[in-house]
């Protein structure tokens, strides 16, 4: 009862559709939870005043529900990541989380109808950078910043072995702007978030020759590091680099309560070029994958269809195809 009372307080609208998201809320928590797939204290998150909690938790169900209803038999395993799949031919574990929006700009979280507001793309941007972060280092380990110790990941602990493929789950459900009306993967370059914080990709720039100062050429930056407003620069060219190659994809979704009654919400694969277990294309539910090939000193960023291309979600009707300089 305390679950239905909570999903009810969540989402109180009147409507018919209202009744109809509360229903199918409380008919998939419910079912997840005695699945076995969750943490012992998802109940406790799920009824949580607090929406950060409630959004991890909810994340998870839904992304749960996505995996089964595309055919795989995920499974759940303390300790460890949050979701085990057995592909066959090896194993895949899935880590998902869901970005807060700290450092968020208070007109774009809550805007107010009238106002104008600019996108915040690199406030936006740093929380997905993070949230790499935060899930590689689960799998990488850390060294504590006031201890200085070493913080095993799940490699040393020898939970995800060399032979598994790792995939970071991102929720941006959090993150977006006008009261979280409107799911939004696309940054400011129009490529996901995800791209941008993997690939070095940047916003459009026009190149103007200075004696004629006529347009003579334009494309995307390639963008390595992202400023902060305090602190060291950021870097957004994870796939790259060599350290992270234990990673196999980015699966960048920003999905919500509206996904349970069936409507169709964004969902992206970026594929690591150096990753040491290669994810085949189309073993998760997206409707567009992005992956790296390689010319003669450059790389260009690719888009290829997904298992869902014939369920187009309103922020994926964009595709660019972009060359960078070759690391």
């Amino acid at each position: 009862m305390e679950l239905k009372a909570s999903i009810e307080r969540r989402y109180p609208w009147t409507s018919a559709k209202g009744s109809e998201i509360r229903e199918a809320i409380c008919v998939l928590c419910t079912r997840m939870l005695g699945s076995g797939l969750l943490d012992g204290d998802a109940e406790k998150k799920l009824c949580s005043e607090n929406p950060n909690a409630f959004w991890q938790q909810l994340s998870e169900i839904l992304l749960a529900d996505q995996l089964i209803k595309a055919g795989l038999k995920p499974l759940h395993q303390e300790p460890g990541p949050d979701f085990l799949v057995d592909l066959g031919e090896g194993r895949l574990w899935i880590e998902v989380v869901t970005p807060e929006p700290k450092g968020l700009p208070d007109d774009w979280s809550n805007h107010v109808s009238g106002n104008v507001v600019s996108l915040p793309h690199e406030e936006i941007l740093l929380r997905w950078t993070s949230a790499i972060k935060e899930k590689a280092e689960k799998l990488l380990g850390r060294v504590d910043r006031k201890t200085g110790k070493r913080i095993p990941g799940y490699l040393e602990k020898r939970i995800v072995t060399s032979s598994d493929a790792y995939v970071i789950a991102i929720n941006g459900r959090l993150l977006r702007g006008f009261g979280g009306a409107i799911p939004e993967l696309h940054g400011i370059s129009q490529l996901p978030y995800a791209v941008e914080a993997t690939f070095a990709v940047g916003p459009l720039q026009v190149t103007i020759d200075r004696q004629t100062l006529q347009q003579v050429g334009s494309g995307l930056q390639h963008r390595t590091y992202i400023a902060k407003p305090k602190g060291a620069a950021v870097p957004a060219d994870t796939f790259f680099d060599p350290e992270f190659s234990p990673i196999s994809a980015l699966w960048a979704v920003d999905v919500d309560e509206l996904l349970a009654i069936g409507e169709t919400r964004p969902m992206v694969v970026v594929h690591n070029p150096l990753a040491a277990v290669k994810l085949d294309r189309k073993t998760l539910p997206a409707q567009s994958e992005y992956f790296l090939t390689e010319g003669d000193g450059y790389y260009e960023v690719q888009r290829a269809d997904g298992s869902l291309a014939d369920q187009p979600a309103k922020s994926d009707e964009i595709s660019i195809d972009l060359t960078l300089p070759g690391r």
